[in-house]
């Protein structure tokens, strides 16, 4: 097997890299403790102009069209640096996805490029419901058609970008009486439609930077031609854009938890103690080659699930896997940065702390890393049957 990278592979490697380095690392901790949207929106607007805001999408619709592979470099590098940014970034990618994947060509033309540009600060992806979190089907939001348009009324909760976003795929039940996760279809809703609103938005742990609020939709009417797809097939198109969607969220952990225990790498080489670097005893070096060991562990899982979904395999299994062990494992390597750190490593002074935060989610959204074992499980099961 091959593992080294195209030179397009590289070059947005590298890309991300100095973006993150020069542009996002810099401001990261003020947007942690402050609102400074404006700042935010610029620099998604620079990762738009860099064409990590469709990395995966073809050219004819704005994007980079660099592929699955580049896509979870990308985010690595970024998530180094901010996991606001971060997350944000992906489910921009992942809304241009799915509007790629069964979009008309005319929603294709018309909100692609928009997303992928920076013309769109953002894109949303409105699944999750009070009602409705690991088990989607479970969602009450409906839709019915009135005429030329849909009515959609109902809540979402814990969108990302819901602020900013020019435009949010959505889901809704458009047939009650089938049975369930059968009747729903797949929307898209602009920020202006009638009827809709952004509603309040969430105090989180960490990712402070990243807006996560909730949508309403009041009688919200949209045109008959935002319907994705086919009527009554969403739910099928939402279990596949979840699957991909994990490969960046994954990504995202992997590059949080190599920024943390790099950091505390360092820190163990010029941190004194018993009159020598604390690097020199075996307990800290224990946690470092844990540490880098599990993260190279999971970069690989990740290249794999990348790879495979890029090449048209399925990818499922492989991004289930990839995403609950990358995002465990950087969880550990955020508690052992702080570890390192001691005392240190608790204050808002040290960057560990705000690491450690901005990692925990890692491991909730884009399915909580139970569902990913169920996943992982109910398709071997399967196979073996």
């Amino acid at each position: 097997m091959n593992f080294e990278l195209t030179e397009i592979q590289r070059m947005i490697q590298e890309t991300a890299r100095n973006f993150a380095k020069n542009e996002l690392e810099p401001v990261a901790a003020r947007l942690d403790e402050k609102d400074d949207r404006q700042v935010f929106l610029k620099n998604l607007k620079k990762l738009a102009d860099l064409g990590l805001m469709g990395i995966n999408v073809k050219a004819d619709y704005g994007g980079s069209e660099a592929g699955v592979v580049s896509f979870s470099l990308a985010m690595t590098e970024i998530g180094r640096a901010c996991a606001s940014t971060g997350v944000t970034m992906s489910v921009n990618n992942m809304v241009a996805e799915v509007i790629q994947a069964v979009g008309s060509e005319e929603q294709r033309k018309k909100y692609c490029p928009k997303i992928c540009s920076g013309e769109y600060p953002a894109g949303g992806f409105g699944l999750t419901e009070t009602t409705a979190g690991s088990d989607p089907a479970g969602m009450r939001t409906s839709a019915v058609l009135d005429g030329d348009h849909w009515v959609l009324n109902g809540n979402k909760i814990f969108i990302t970008s819901a602020e900013y976003a020019g435009v949010f795929v959505c889901w809704a039940v458009t047939d009650k009486a089938a049975p369930k996760g059968r009747g729903i279809s797949c929307f898209l809703v602009e920020q202006n439609d009638p009827g809709f609103q952004v509603g309040r938005a969430e105090h989180k742990m960490g990712q402070h930077a990243s807006a996560t609020n909730e949508l309403v939709f009041d009688n919200c009417r949209i045109p008959q031609n935002r319907l994705m797809s086919k009527p009554n097939d969403g739910f099928r198109i939402a279990l596949g854009e979840l699957a991909g969607g994990r490969i960046g969220i994954g990504s995202l952990g992997l590059g949080i938890g190599l920024a943390a225990i790099e950091y505390a790498t360092k820190y163990a080489k010029e941190r004194v103690q018993f009159g020598q670097p604390i690097a020199n005893f075996q307990a800290i070096q224990w946690m470092i080659a844990e540490s880098f060991t599990e993260l190279e562990a999971a970069r690989l899982l990740l290249m794999s699930a990348a790879f495979r979904k890029e090449n048209g395999q399925p990818f499922a299994r492989a991004a289930s896997m990839a995403k609950y062990y990358a995002t465990e494992a950087a969880e550990r390597a955020c508690h052992n940065a702080i570890q390192i750190l001691g005392g240190y490593g608790y204050t808002k002074e040290f960057p560990v702390e705000r690491f450690f935060r901005d990692v925990r989610i890692t491991s909730i959204y884009e399915g909580t890393n139970q569902i990913q074992r169920l996943v992982v499980a109910r398709d071997i099961l399967a196979s073996l049957a």
